[in-house]
């Protein structure tokens, strides 16, 4: 079963957070399929920490704005892979080398992307 609805709009709302604050190569994967805890992963790159935390920060103000609140918050201290999970929603804003190094987008290719715009 693909994403639902509700968890499309509060990607959209993510999106448009990380867009505000010049976020790059934004990427979304469906991972209902082989992840029962989430539905959609947000990968986000920044090219420094301080840009990290602003997207971060952006991401949870607008969320915030509809209700939706982070359960689970790490990688604040250093910056440079934040996880935000919402539930359905899980955000992922990494620095450009750790992005590199971990390579998510690799781990989960079997998952459909999600059109971000």
């Amino acid at each position: 079963m693909p994403a639902s609805t509700e968890t499309k709009q509060l990607l959209d709302l993510a999106v448009k957070a990380a867009l505000d604050k010049l976020g790059e190569n934004l990427v979304a994967l469906d991972v209902t399929e082989p992840f029962a805890l989430a539905e959609i992963f947000l990968i986000v790159s920044s090219k420094n920490e301080r840009q990290g935390l602003a997207i971060a920060e952006a991401i949870e103000d607008e969320l915030a704005k509809v209700n939706a609140k982070a359960r689970f918050k790490e990688g604040r201290e250093t910056a440079r892979w934040i996880l935000l999970d919402f539930g359905d929603l899980v955000v992922h804003v990494m620095h450009e080398a750790e992005r590199d190094f971990y390579s998510l987008e690799r781990l989960w290719r079997d998952c459909p992307v999600v059109p971000t715009a």
